[in-house]
């Protein structure tokens, strides 16, 4: 798994669920988050993140969902 695909992989670990998630343009950080997409984007503005990337995480996640991809 690269170093990025990592990074990304331990943010949305972290990542609370059932809410609007802004990652950073590189999608290894988590800029903002928020009930809406609104929020979220308005957040990660105020953050100083241009271009975020915008998620809605699941209520739960599915077990594989979020596991290394590394055996």
């Amino acid at each position: 798994m690269s170093p990025q695909a990592e990074a990304r992989l331990n943010a949305l670990r972290k990542a609370p669920l059932d809410s609007w998630v802004a990652l950073s343009e590189d999608e290894t950080a988590i800029v903002a988050t928020g009930e809406s997409y609104a929020e979220a984007a308005e957040k990660s503005d105020a953050a100083g993140c241009s271009d975020p990337i915008i998620l809605k995480t699941p209520k739960q996640w599915a077990p594989l969902s979020v596991l290394s991809a590394e055996r």
